[in-house]
């Protein structure tokens, strides 16, 4: 049996492109201690704590629709209810241990 290190999720409401194109399913990995820790060295989060999860979910999330690599610029401005949903999945995977539920549709 192979450990699990990476889960699928789907945003409520999906990412949307400069071109109007939706982005809802992703792929998120495992946060290591490295994706907690270093983000506290930027600049952005010794200013301004809230950045921390955007930081680190910016590092998580390996895939996002067709966008293979997430950056912050991604997360920043994803809707605040893709936002939360992304932030209770990260919880959920690494911290409760379980695997989450899909959000309805």
């Amino acid at each position: 049996m192979a450990f699990k290190t990476e889960f699928e999720f789907e945003l409520p409401k999906g990412y949307v492109d400069k071109e109007g194109n939706i982005h809802k399913k992703g792929l998120m990995r495992l946060a290591t201690a490295a994706d907690e820790i270093l983000p506290m060295r930027d600049i952005r989060v010794q200013q301004n704590l809230g950045y921390l999860n955007i930081i680190i979910l910016s590092r998580v999330i390996t895939r996002l629709g067709d966008f293979k690599m997430v950056d912050t610029n991604i997360i920043e401005n994803l809707f605040a209810s893709d936002f939360t949903y992304l932030q209770e999945f990260y919880k959920s995977i690494n911290e409760i241990g379980q695997s989450p539920m899909q959000p309805e549709e």
